[in-house]
C-alpha cells in the first residue's frame, strides 16, 4: 500500500468514530434519561480521548509528507487531513478531553436554567466554558487572533475582520427595511388558534417530505433547540413544537432537513473521508436557510401549505393564501432568533458576533453578560428582553463551546441569496412546483451544484462556480427588498 492509501484507511476509521460520537451527542438531546447527564459526559470525553490520539498520531505525519496525491480529490483529502492534523496537534489531550466532558454537563445545566429561567444558574458553568475555549484558541492562534483561531473551525480561510466588514454593509440597507416595514400602514394578521402537537408534527413530516428528505436514512425527533445530526446513510432532524405557534415546528422542520439533506447528498464515494461532510457552516447554512426562507416561505409553497394547515386544522383565522402568505412572512419586533423573520434575522447574529468575540477576548466576563445582553439588544431592536429564555438563556451554542459558529449564520444566508438568483435562473418553472408541495426541481439543482461536492471545494470558490458570480450580500438584500417591498406596498 501507497502511504496515501495508509492515510486513507486510517483516517476512514476516525471519520467512523466520530460518527458515533456526534450519535451519542444526538441521543443526549433527544432520548436520553435525564438522570444520564454525567455519564454522559464520561462517554463523550472518553471518545474525544480516543479521537484526539488519533488526530495527533505521528504516523499521520509521516504518511502526509510521502502522500503523492494524484488527482484533484486525492489532494483535497490530504489537504484537509493535513489541516485537521496540524489544528489537533496544537491542543493539548487533556483540554481536548476536558472539554469535551464540560460542554458536556453545560448542555444539560442550560437546558435547566433555560426551563427555571434562571442564567445565574448556568453562567458559572458558561465560565468554565469560555475558560477553555480561551485555552485552547491561544493554542490554535500561535500569537494570533484568538477568535479568527476558532472560526476555522467553521469557516476556515475566514477572518473576524472580514466577516465584520460583511456585516458593515449589510447593517444600514436592513435597518432601513426593518423601519420601512414597520411603519408601513398595512400590517399582516398574526396566526391565532390552538395547533395540538401531533397534528404538528405529522404536518411537518409532511413539509419533510416534500422538501426530499429520505426517510430511509433519517429520522425526527424533538428536542429543546433544533438540530440535525449524521452523515452518509443515517442523518437525523430534530424539531421543537410550541403549541400556539405551528410556523415555529414546521419552519425548523425544513431548515433541519436542508441540513441533513446536504449530509445525505454527498457523493457517496466520499463517505468516511474528510469530503464526506458540509465545507462549511456557512455553506451547511445556505443550504438550510435556502429551503426554509427563498423556498419554504415563498408565495407558491405558502400556498400549498395553507391548504395543508386548513385541513389538519379545521380552518384557520387567515382568510386565503395570498393573506397567508403575508402571515407566514410577518415581521414583528421579537426576542428569540430561531422565531425571527427573514428581515431581522441576521441583526440577531450580529449582536452574538460581537458579544462572543468580546467573552473570547476578555473584554466581557460572563457576570456581565445578561446585562450586556439585554442592553445590546435594547439598542438594536428598540425592545426590552422580557425573560432570560428569551435573551441570553435562548440558545445552546455558548453551552457546547460553538465559538465562532454564529456568524456563519449569516454568512450562509448571504450564500442563499446568491444561490437562490442562480437557480431560479436555472429552474424558472420551480414555482409552479412549489405550488404543488413539491421543492424537486430546486432540492435537485442545489444537490448538482453544492451538495454533491461535500467539502472538495472551498466554500468561496463553491459558490462562484454554482453561480457564475463572486459571493456578494447584494443578491441577499436585493431579495429582502423586492420581497418585502412587495409585501408592505413599500
Amino acid at each position: 500500500m501507497s502511504a496515501f492509501d495508509d492515510l486513507l484507511a486510517f483516517q476512514r476509521q476516525t471519520e467512523a468514530l466520530s460518527s458515533v460520537a456526534e450519535r451519542l451527542g444526538w441521543d443526549q438531546e433527544t432520548v436520553m434519561p435525564r438522570g444520564a447527564t454525567e455519564q454522559r459526559s464520561e462517554e463523550i470525553a472518553a471518545m474525544e480521548e480516543v479521537l484526539h490520539e488519533r488526530r495527533t498520531d505521528p504516523r499521520l505525519g509521516e504518511w502526509l509528507a510521502a502522500a503523492e496525491p494524484r488527482t484533484e480529490v486525492e489532494t483535497r483529502i490530504v489537504e484537509l487531513i493535513n489541516r485537521d492534523f496540524t489544528r489537533a496537534s496544537r491542543i493539548p489531550a487533556r483540554l481536548a478531553t476536558e472539554l469535551a466532558r464540560t460542554t458536556s454537563l453545560a448542555q444539560g445545566i442550560w437546558a435547566d436554567a433555560r426551563a427555571n429561567e434562571s442564567p445565574l444558574d448556568f453562567l458559572p458553568t458558561l465560565d468554565q466554558v469560555l475558560m477553555l475555549k480561551r485555552e485552547q484558541a491561544a493554542a490554535l492562534a500561535d500569537g494570533g487572533d484568538l477568535y479568527d483561531a476558532l472560526l476555522q473551525e467553521f469557516e476556515p480561510d475566514t477572518t473576524a475582520a472580514e466577516i465584520a466588514a460583511v456585516f458593515d454593509a449589510m447593517r444600514p440597507r436592513l435597518v432601513t427595511l426593518r423601519e420601512d416595514v414597520l411603519g408601513a400602514d398595512s400590517q399582516p394578521q398574526a396566526l391565532t388558534g390552538h395547533f395540538p402537537q401531533e397534528t404538528q408534527l405529522r404536518l411537518a413530516r409532511s413539509c419533510a417530505t416534500s422538501f426530499g428528505y429520505d426517510w430511509s436514512r433519517g429520522r425526527m425527533d424533538t428536542a429543546v433547540h433544533p438540530f440535525s445530526s449524521g452523515r452518509w446513510q443515517d442523518s437525523r432532524i430534530t424539531t421543537r413544537v410550541v403549541e400556539p405557534e405551528p410556523f415555529n415546528c414546521l419552519y425548523s422542520t425544513i431548515h433541519e432537513v436542508g441540513h441533513s439533506s446536504y449530509e445525505l447528498g454527498i457523493d457517496p464515494d466520499y463517505a468516511f473521508t474528510p469530503l464526506g461532510r458540509g465545507g462549511s457552516m456557512s455553506l451547511h447554512e445556505s443550504q438550510s436557510r435556502i429551503y426554509e426562507n427563498q423556498m419554504g416561505r415563498g408565495r407558491a409553497f405558502t400556498g400549498w401549505l395553507f391548504d395543508r394547515m386548513s385541513d389538519a386544522f379545521d380552518g384557520l383565522n387567515i382568510a386565503d393564501p395570498d393573506a397567508f402568505y403575508a402571515t407566514v412572512n410577518r415581521v414583528t419586533p421579537g426576542c428569540v432568533r430561531t422565531e425571527s423573520d427573514e428581515v431581522q434575522y441576521n441583526l440577531h447574529i450580529m449582536l452574538r458576533f460581537d458579544l462572543e468575540r468580546d467573552l473570547i477576548s476578555g473584554r466581557l466576563d460572563c457576570e456581565d453578560l445578561v446585562e450586556a445582553w439585554n442592553a445590546r439588544f435594547l439598542k438594536d431592536f428598540g425592545i426590552a428582553v422580557d425573560r432570560p429564555a428569551n435573551g441570553v438563556l435562548q440558545d445552546v451554542h455558548w453551552a457546547v463551546g460553538l465559538f465562532g459558529y454564529f456568524p456563519t449564520y449569516a454568512l450562509g444566508n448571504v450564500y442563499a441569496g446568491c444561490l437562490n438568483a442562480a437557480m431560479r435562473k436555472a429552474v424558472p418553472d420551480l414555482d409552479d412546483a412549489l405550488a404543488q408541495g413539491d421543492a424537486g426541481p430546486g432540492v435537485e439543482w442545489l444537490r448538482e451544484n453544492v451538495q454533491r461536492h461535500g467539502g472538495l471545494r472551498p466554500p468561496n470558490r463553491l459558490i462562484e462556480e454554482a453561480t457564475g458570480a463572486p459571493v456578494s450580500p447584494a443578491p441577499l438584500l436585493d431579495y429582502l427588498e423586492d420581497k418585502f417591498g412587495r409585501l408592505y406596498s413599500l
